[in-house]
């Protein structure tokens, strides 16, 4: 993968990133895009598939997967609330994982959440060693 297109892709996933109260998180509408799926229902499908991951390694689903509503426009001054899922690194983590890997931007992102998971375990290694 060429590494311009990694930057971008990158920047890109970082910048739709959401903080509130000190939690980072990403919506599913916004990630969607970012992850080369057309359709709701097949990226839903890799959701679906990514919290299975998520209660069969021990964590609690909606500590990853919130549902939530989120105000769109549909025309002219006129909105309307559609479902949408707030996601943890953790969760985009696993959708990475549950996604086609054919699709260059999930490549992509399996590659970036190997890599970060991989920085996190040697930061904590590095503050273990400290200790």
């Amino acid at each position: 993968m060429n590494h311009e297109i990694i930057k971008t892709l990158q920047a890109n996933f970082e910048k739709i990133s959401k903080t509130e109260n000190g939690i980072t998180y990403w919506l599913a509408h916004d990630i969607q895009p970012l992850l080369e799926y057309t359709k709701w229902d097949n990226f839903e499908t890799v959701i679906k598939k990514a919290q299975i991951a998520c209660k069969a390694s021990g964590q609690e689903v909606q500590s990853h997967f919130l549902d939530v509503g989120k105000m769109v426009e549909i025309g002219a001054n006129v909105t309307r609330q559609i479902q949408d899922v707030m996601l943890t690194r953790y969760a985009c983590y696993l959708i990475a994982q549950n996604g086609d890997p054919k699709k260059e931007a999930i490549a992509f992102a399996q590659s970036y959440f190997a890599i970060q998971t991989r920085k996190q375990e040697i930061l904590e290694e590095r503050i273990h060693l400290a200790d």
